[in-house]
């Protein structure tokens, strides 16, 4: 789901929490040791996105917000604020090229360059806690 978040809209604020659920208490942000990513060079979208992100000069960047039911990717086109909402189980992750992730949701993706330690570090641990946070499967019974 793609949407407008520039605007304090209650509706839209609703769907985002029932699809990734509402944003973590400060104490649990403490002690995951924080729940959003490092600022992330966008290197390649799908064709919606990148609709929005050619409409100014700027560089292409976004960021990463862990949910406890999924992450939010947002970013900015002119002055708008947009976001890719991804429940966890929709989300599909990618490390193809040597420094780059791919973030997939149905037909929407993003890749982000993985240039640094920190970007890294921060997909290990959203790779982490979404399979320590998956529901049980069939086949682990």
């Amino acid at each position: 789901m793609l949407v407008n978040v520039s605007y304090n809209n209650k509706e839209v604020t609703r769907k985002i929490d029932e699809q990734v659920g509402k944003p973590f208490t400060l104490k649990e942000r403490w002690a995951m040791g924080g729940i959003g990513s490092p600022k992330l060079t966008i290197t390649e979208t799908s064709i919606e996105i990148r609709n929005l992100l050619i409409l100014d000069n700027n560089r292409d960047t976004c960021n990463v917000e862990m949910r406890p039911k999924g992450i939010i990717v947002g970013f900015r086109s002119l002055l708008e604020s947009y976001a890719l909402i991804i429940p966890y189980y929709k989300l599909t992750l990618y490390k193809g090229e040597a420094s780059v992730y791919s973030i997939y949701r149905d037909h929407y993706f993003i890749k982000v360059a993985s240039d640094t330690k920190a970007v890294q570090k921060f997909f290990k641990k959203l790779l982490t806690y979404k399979a320590d946070n998956a529901p049980t499967s069939i086949e682990d019974l």
